[in-house]
C-alpha cells in the first residue's frame, strides 16, 4: 500500500481454475521451454486505494455531508473552530482545517467508529471471491500461505504503533486504538521526546488514527483476510533487501535464468553444481578462447625475435668503428 494505490500480488496453484487472462504466468527457468520454474501470479492495483488517496476521498465525502446538512438544517457545522466537525479517524482532539471553504474538524479518536465509517469506501460488493471494488480475486489458501506486507503497511504497524514485523490483528487493533484515544498533545509530547521512529514526523502522527483503520478495513475487509491470519509480516526489507516494484521487473527480465538453482551464497553444493554445469556446456567457447590466446602470444614472440634480428643486422662491430672513435661520423662517398 503506497500513497496512492495498493496492489496485491500472489501465486495462484496450478489446481485452482483461474481464466488465463486475469493471472499472469513467469517463467524464471533457464529457457522458454522448461516449465518446472512457471508460477501463475494473480496481481491486482487499485488506483485510489493507497493511504493517502483514501484520506482525500474521506475528506471529501466530510465536505459534501457538511454542506449538504448545513443547507438543509440551516446550520452552520464545521464553518469555525467553535463548532467543528467531528472526526473519529483524528486523534482525540487534534484541529484540523480541510478543502478550499476550510471545514473545521475535531478528533474523537474512536478507531471502531473509524473503521466503520470506511467500510463503504472500499466499494465491495456481494459476490463472492471479489475484493475492493468489486475486482474478482482467486481463492487463497490461508493456511498455506506466507504474505508480505510492504510501504504503508510496515509504517502504520512500526513507525508509532512499533508492532512492525509478525502481524496480529487483534494486537493491532488494540495498539491502533488506544493511539486514536489518546489527547493530540500527549502525543506531540512523545514525539518530541523521541519515543517514535526517527522518520516518523508529525504528518504521521496527525493521520495515523486514519490510516490504521483504512489499513485493517483494506486487509480484513477488502482483501479477505482472517482476523486470525498468522503468516503476513509487515516489512521495509526482505534479506537486507529493500523491495520495490523494480525488482518484480528485473525478475520478468531475466525470468531465462536458473534464479532458484543460485538461491543462497551459503549454499556450496548448488553454487559448484552451477559452475560445473556452466563451464561443461560453454567448454567450446573457454576452448576457442584459450586458443585465440595462445596464438597471440606466439605471434607477439615472433615479432620480437624478428625486430631483435634486424638490430643485430643494422649494429654490427664492423658498420660502426666510428662511435669507437668519439661519436666521429665517418667520410663518406658521395655519389654524383
Amino acid at each position: 500500500m503506497g500513497g496512492v494505490s495498493t496492489q496485491i500480488a500472489y501465486e495462484v496453484p496450478k489446481s485452482e481454475e483461474v481464466a488465463k487472462n486475469l493471472l499472469a504466468e513467469f517463467n524464471l527457468g533457464c529457457d522458454a521451454h522448461r516449465t518446472e520454474h512457471v508460477y501463475r501470479v494473480y496481481v491486482s492495483t487499485f488506483l485510489g486505494f493507497g493511504g493517502n488517496a483514501a484520506r482525500q476521498r474521506y475528506e471529501k465525502s466530510l465536505l459534501r455531508n457538511a454542506s449538504t446538512r448545513n443547507r438543509l438544517l440551516g446550520q452552520r457545522v464545521g464553518e469555525t473552530a467553535e463548532t467543528p466537525v467531528l472526526d473519529p479517524c483524528l486523534p482525540t482532539d487534534l484541529q484540523d482545517e480541510v478543502g478550499p471553504s476550510r471545514l473545521h474538524l475535531r478528533g474523537t479518536g474512536d478507531f471502531d467508529r473509524c473503521r466503520q465509517i470506511l467500510q463503504p469506501f472500499l466499494n465491495r460488493t456481494n459476490d463472492t471471491l471479489t475484493s475492493l471494488s468489486g475486482v474478482y480475486q482467486p481463492a487463497i489458501d490461508y493456511n498455506r500461505s506466507q504474505f508480505y506486507g510492504f510501504s504503508e503497511f510496515y509504517y502504520c504497524t512500526e513507525d508509532v504503533l512499533r508492532i512492525g514485523g509478525t502481524y496480529n490483528a487483534t494486537e493491532y487493533a488494540r495498539a491502533a486504538k488506544d493511539y486514536c484515544s489518546t489527547q493530540w498533545k500527549t502525543l506531540r509530547e512523545r514525539f518530541h521526546s523521541g519515543l517514535y521512529a526517527s522518520h516518523a514526523d508529525l504528518h504521521r502522527l496527525k493521520y495515523q488514527c486514519f490510516k490504521s483503520a483504512w489499513m485493517y478495513e483494506v486487509l480484513h475487509s477488502g482483501f479477505s483476510f482472517p482476523a486470525g491470519y498468522k503468516n503476513l509480516k509487515t516489512a521495509l526489507l526482505v534479506y537486507d533487501k529493500e523491495v520495490q516494484w523494480t525488482l518484480g521487473a528485473i525478475l520478468y527480465r531475466t525470468r531465462f535464468l536458473p534464479l532458484r538453482d543460485i538461491q543462497q551464497d551459503s549454499l556450496r553444493g548448488v553454487h559448484s553444481h552451477w559452475r560445473h554445469s556452466f563451464f561443461v556446456n560453454n567448454h567450446y567457447l573457454f576452448l576457442a578462447c584459450f586458443f585465440i590466446v595462445l596464438l597471440s602470444i606466439i605471434l607477439y614472440v615472433l615479432r620480437l625475435r624478428r625486430i631483435h634480428r634486424r638490430s643485430a643486422q643494422l649494429y654490427t662491430p664492423s658498420s660502426v668503428p666510428w662511435l669507437e672513435a668519439g661519436l666521429r661520423s665517418p667520410t663518406l662517398p658521395v655519389s654524383l
